[in-house]
């Protein structure tokens, strides 16, 4: 019998459609794994990657988010704070989080009700698409607000960010139409932030301008119009990929696992956990990229200074060493095994975790009550092709009545 070479193509179809007999075997035969065409390193064992997130001074994150930035070995002079070490990371989180406050989040929970279900509304009750009638508007909808972006403006936010995010097979650097669509949403933020600085409103654009944060020679200072504008496109891309990804990849995979569906009709409680094993089973995101600060052996592997290394989440989350039956769909799973690296891990934990966790929950009891028992048409399903981000862009479904 003879074995295929291994090859980790993170621009791959093969990788686009399932990336998890690719883990798999990394995992057992490269746990530190050397692309030689692309010069990048990977690792996907839970042990490796956790301690990796949470190691910034030897995997940096100034180096930039994909593996096009990174091999550039020049740190980036846009100001977000997923492009952010400390102790400057550190002081643009503290500021961060006094936004995102639980009192925040629990104040938020009206309206993403609204909005939800202001998408039921509008459904067709027999046929319906999970991801381009529902979760694709909603998450955008819901950060947009937040942030301050009018009405009309925000679903162009939602094709900015897929038009950024999107990579054709075998493409590594972001399209031009990509940096087109990234530069038309600096744009309107700039405009956003004159006007608040003009005419403040109840928004995050304007809490933004007013904040102050303590620079590292202990000088208080404002934020200038480039950090707010580098922290809104960072949110607004995180804030409607997630969710959307998210509760897409649900249905397909409890329409997979239907004993799991009937668990959550019979017990509306055990929702919260429901969102966590699907964060662990099929991350949205599933692998952040990182630079090597200096030298590191691992597994008799030793990785150079001045490498990307990709640090594959999706991976870890499916790893038999740090979850019982991980390949195993299962709500009812004990959480207290391993850390769940679906929203990372350290200090770029994901941001708005808790919003996201939120709107999810809410989504999935939609769902439950608009199509208790469906069927998704599979030859309509329609998998994204996108940086590091996994999921469905079309899941259409029958409901059954």
């Amino acid at each position: 019998m003879t074995t295929s070479k291994l090859v980790f193509d993170p621009f791959s179809e093969e990788y686009f459609n399932s990336p998890w007999e690719i883990y798999r075997r990394m995992r057992e035969e490269a746990p530190v794994y050397y692309n030689e065409e692309q010069d990048f390193y990977a690792l996907s064992r839970h042990a490796d990657v956790a301690a990796a997130f949470k190691d910034w001074e030897t995997f940096s994150s100034a180096y930039g988010l994909d593996l096009a930035m990174v091999k550039s070995g020049e740190p980036l002079p846009m100001k977000m704070i997923i492009l952010m070490d400390p102790p400057e990371h550190r002081q643009m989180r503290s500021l961060v989080n006094k936004v995102f406050t639980p009192r925040a989040i629990a104040n938020l929970k009206p309206m993403v009700i609204e909005t939800i279900d202001q998408c039921f509304r509008a459904a067709d009750p027999g046929h319906f698409d999970v991801v381009q009638e529902f979760s694709a508007f909603f998450p955008v909808e819901v950060i947009t607000r937040m942030l301050g972006v009018p009405e009309e403006r925000r679903q162009q936010v939602r094709q900015w960010v897929d038009t950024s995010l999107h990579r054709e097979p075998g493409q590594v650097e972001m399209s031009q139409e990509g940096l087109q669509a990234i530069a038309e949403a600096m744009g309107l933020y700039y405009e956003l932030i004159q006007q608040r600085r003009a005419e403040p409103q109840d928004d995050m654009f304007t809490r933004l301008v007013q904040a102050e944060i303590q620079r590292e020679d202990g000088q208080m200072e404002s934020l200038d119009d480039f950090e707010i504008a580098g922290f809104a496109t960072l949110l607004g891309g995180a804030g409607a990929e997630t969710v959307t990804k998210l509760i897409g990849n649900a249905a397909v995979t409890f329409a997979q696992n239907p004993d799991q569906w009937q668990k959550l009709l019979d017990d509306r409680s055990k929702i919260p956990a429901a969102v966590e094993e699907l964060l662990r089973y099929e991350a949205p995101a599933q692998y952040n990229v990182r630079r090597s600060m200096k030298e590191v052996t691992l597994h008799g592997v030793t990785i150079p200074e001045g490498k990307p290394v990709f640090l594959l989440g999706g991976s870890a989350n499916r790893d038999p060493e740090a979850f019982t039956d991980a390949d195993t769909f299962d709500i009812d799973r004990d959480r207290t095994e391993a850390q769940n690296l679906g929203f990372g891990y350290g200090v770029h934990s994901c941001l708005g975790a808790a919003l996201a966790r939120m709107e999810s929950a809410i989504a999935l009891e939609r769902l439950l009550d608009f199509m208790p028992r469906y069927e998704v048409i599979w030859d309509d399903c329609r998998r994204v092709a996108m940086q590091n981000v996994a999921g469905w862009s079309h899941v259409p479904v029958r409901v059954l009545r």
